[in-house]
């Protein structure tokens, strides 16, 4: 009889174990036998408590996605101001946080993507995250911006996020966050020069 208390540790060394395959060997050769054996349990342990592989992958991946919202709400909630300006770079900084750019965590970011486009669940997740990020930056942009600018503005951004984190995560060396960030934050300096203070309909 398994300890009390002892699931979510053990869903978290799952979690974990199955970052680490994915980073060693790829999602194709990250067996459910490879995490079990990284996470230092039986392989039926998976089927226990994740029902299997891809539910294993969908837990991961929503992981991953819960250490992103709060990377960008701890960001927010130690803002001097509460401009448009400010909680927009705290949304940068928070796609660019730590537990986003590691070899593991860009290579399980990198695995969903691709899978997402063939499993429903994962297709699922992919889209919550898409749209919160767009509705997240509409809403400052739109502070200061006529509407169709502002949701062009984050398409644009938005873009640029996902565009400077790939590009980042396929080189050899691994993501430069810092540069990208500082990329970001310019790009968003840009936007926000060409437009008013003040937002009309």
């Amino acid at each position: 009889m398994p300890k009390i208390g002892m699931e979510p540790i053990r869903r978290q060394q799952l979690i974990h174990a199955t970052m680490t395959a994915i980073d060693e060997v790829g999602l194709a050769e990250a067996t459910v036998l490879r995490i079990a054996r990284h996470a230092g349990v039986s392989a039926g342990i998976i089927s226990h408590y994740f029902g299997g592989k891809d539910g294993l992958l969908e837990a991961t991946m929503r992981q991953i996605l819960t250490d992103l919202s709060e990377a960008v709400a701890a960001r927010r909630r130690v803002l001097s101001e509460d401009s448009p300006r400010a909680h927009i770079g705290a949304i940068i900084e928070g796609n660019f946080d730590r537990t986003q750019v590691t070899g593991p965590a860009a290579k399980t970011w990198l695995a969903f993507w691709a899978s997402s486009m063939h499993k429903p669940m994962l297709q699922r997740l992919q889209n919550v995250n898409d749209r919160r990020l767009y509705a997240n930056l509409c809403y400052q942009f739109r502070r200061v911006m006529p509407r169709a600018q502002a949701r062009n503005a984050a398409r644009g951004l938005a873009a640029m996020i996902d565009g400077l984190w790939l590009r980042g995560a396929l080189t050899p060396e691994g993501l430069d966050a810092e540069q990208a960030r500082t990329l970001a934050h310019a790009y968003l300096d840009q936007l926000l020069s060409q437009t008013s203070a003040q937002p009309t309909a």
